[in-house]
């Protein structure tokens, strides 16, 4: 590993900038090789932090962190600011319980000055910090950094259309790394860069628009000129019709060309966007040559790269999918699959392969990805949405109004339900089974293991209106599924379990911590599967023999399953005692899955000191 006695010196961004310029570029060095080797030990997001090491670099030399605002888009390229913010020590438990967040959070450091984790939020956070700096009258300046991936997402596009009519004091970064139709970078482009950049050129632009304001036909001739020569340098035309004034493209592994130029672009008044060129996984081959691969990690060892694994082992949910999406797909050519910018994540690369023109990933774009769903499905098709848990709350009022209201067949394959260990609040599917559950129309599934996985998915492929089956991240109990496509009765349990006095009604990934539970306590274990319809008549059934009933579901109590179960406990006037388990009223931090599971009490001991200490308050 490179030594990193420069690097040791840095506690804070004002100790960066007391460096001389030339000094950065032996930051640089050190800071990526410390990233490569931190991350290489604790896992987590490694290309895209790779990538912008220089940029990181220049932000903080240049602006006065954290009195001038960075805001930076999803967080995966955080982890070079939280070593220059004095988070170095604590990147040796970085997503780990307790530990340092792998995102931007408010909480932790007075430089983070927006907690993120999904995409498509920096322009409209940084505006509204610029514009609250102007009603205030503080003299700060805000920038923020999104990566061309978050640029597809509406949100994105909804800011820059706000923050070119309110004139707002920002800067806005596109950190573009993969984007094709970027033309190339080089010393022209950063020589031209810096040249739009600078007082004079500015000054001589807003001075001609000021003398040729009187002159209407003299100022848009003028307008118009300047665009056609700047369309010829550089693809400005769109930004600058938001009302931003656009610089670049710029090499972002440059720090030669970064520093000056945002050194002159924080000098500029006004709405302003910066082009900067970046490479993932930068300085580090393997990563450069295959970013996907290396974007989010496990622990490895950096002389030697990732390796593949051998096979063997459980599969995971997400691998269950893939499959059943190819095996439908074959036997009804109706199917089509979206993805809003997650075939990997959501087990599409197979599909993709196979039937490329059955798969459309939309981009970053959830909500566009529901309501293109419902297009599809009005016209006889039948889509399959594959989407975590917690980026569907991003398209609920299309999944509401696009799908359910017109009762289409639209299949929503959930993944991460339920807590997903160390990505955490952002990326927990801690809600998904309240905010499905309350809407018409819409059948909710929860498998407990990966066979019944399968079959729910059958299930929801067969009928004639939407449907969403949630499971988890990761491996399940190790069952293998047939490869067939059988399907399940709707709105039907089964009893796992026959016990006495006690209930357990479990839903999904805790079935098998609720059967454990069960052996112990000698109880009835019911594994639900339909959260709606549920089974109300296996309700009243075991209310009818059993003295407490007791639901648990890896999804917030308030709104859950178990609201459910106590809604037909209600609706037919039964009085056995329902406790509820589930996932409690506040945000779970980041953490491993089970251990989370074990301190909220979701796990078989926590299952069984509940059920005790409320048989105890009932005696």
């Amino acid at each position: 590993m490179t030594e990193t006695c420069l690097l040791d010196r840095l506690d804070n961004p004002a100790a960066l900038r007391q460096l001389e310029r030339r000094q950065l570029h032996q930051v640089a060095e050190e800071l990526r090789a410390f990233l490569l080797h931190s991350v290489a030990k604790t896992g987590g997001h490694l290309s895209s932090n790779l990538g912008t090491v220089e940029l990181t670099i220049a932000l903080h030399y240049v602006y006065n962190t954290p009195d001038d605002r960075l805001v930076w888009d999803v967080g995966h390229q955080c982890y070079g600011h939280k070593v220059l913010t004095g988070r170095r020590a604590g990147m040796e438990r970085l997503r780990m319980h307790g530990g340092v967040s792998g995102f931007p959070k408010r909480s932790e450091s007075p430089y983070d000055t927006f907690g993120v984790g999904h995409s498509s939020t920096s322009i409209s956070a940084a505006l509204g910090m610029a514009l609250a700096a102007k009603h205030k009258g503080e003299d700060r300046k805000t920038v923020a950094v999104i990566g061309d991936g978050a640029m597809s997402a509406g949100m994105a596009f909804e800011a820059l259309n706000n923050a070119g009519v309110a004139d707002a004091d920002m800067l806005v970064i596109l950190n573009d790394n993969e984007m094709s139709i970027s033309p190339p970078v080089g010393a022209l482009n950063n020589i031209l860069t810096r040249l739009m950049s600078g007082r004079t050129f500015n000054a001589a632009r807003e001075g001609a628009r000021h003398m040729l304001g009187v002159v209407p036909p003299l100022l848009e001739l003028a307008r118009r000129a300047e665009e056609h020569v700047k369309g010829m340098m550089t693809p400005a035309t769109l930004f600058e019709e938001f009302g931003f004034h656009y610089y670049g493209p710029i090499d972002g592994h440059d720090l030669d060309a970064l520093v000056p130029t945002l050194e002159n672009l924080r000098q500029l008044k006004g709405p302003k966007f910066l082009h900067v060129i970046t490479k993932k996984g930068q300085g580090y081959k393997l990563a450069e040559a295959d970013p996907i691969l290396y974007h989010g990690v496990s622990q490895f060892h950096p002389g030697e790269g990732i390796q593949s694994g051998k096979g063997g082992g459980k599969l995971t949910y997400t691998q269950v999918f893939g499959d059943w999406l190819c095996d439908m797909a074959a036997a009804d050519p109706r199917l089509v699959g979206i993805t809003p910018a997650m075939r990997e994540g959501s087990g599409l690369v197979r599909f993709a392969r196979d039937f490329p023109d059955r798969y459309y990933d939309v981009g970053i774009a959830e909500q566009h990805a529901v309501t293109f769903a419902a297009g599809l499905a009005c016209e006889g098709l039948k889509p399959v949405v594959a989407i975590y848990s917690t980026f569907l709350q991003r398209g609920y009022d299309q999944l509401v109004h696009d799908v359910a209201l017109q009762n289409l067949p639209v299949v929503f394959a959930i993944d991460r339900g339920g807590l997903v260990g160390a990505d955490g609040p952002t990326h927990h599917g801690t809600f998904d089974l309240s905010f499905l559950t309350c809407i018409p129309n819409l059948v909710v599934m929860a498998p407990a293991d990966e066979v019944e996985c399968r079959r729910m998915l059958s299930t929801a492929f067969s009928l004639d209106g939407p449907s969403a089956v949630r499971y988890p991240r990761g491996g399940g109990t190790g069952t293998v599924p047939e490869m067939n496509l059988d399907t399940l009765p709707v709105g039907r349990g089964e009893i796992r379990r026959h016990g006495r006095k006690v209930a357990l009604l479990a839903f999904g990934s805790l079935v098998p911590a609720a059967l454990a539970a069960g052996d112990a306590l000698d109880a009835t274990v019911a594994n639900m599967r339909f959260v709606k319809p549920i089974d109300a008549a296996l309700i009243a059934e075991l209310a009818g023999n059993h003295s407490l009933l007791v639901s648990i579901e890896e999804n917030a109590v308030i709104g859950g399953a178990g609201s459910e179960i106590a809604r037909v406990l209600a609706e037919r006037g039964l009085a056995v005692p329902l406790l509820r388990l589930g996932l409690p009223d506040r945000f779970i931090d980041h953490g491993e899955q089970g251990q989370l599971l074990a301190e909220l009490g979701l796990d078989k001991e926590g299952i069984i000191r509940a059920v005790q200490a409320r048989l105890t308050k009932e005696q």
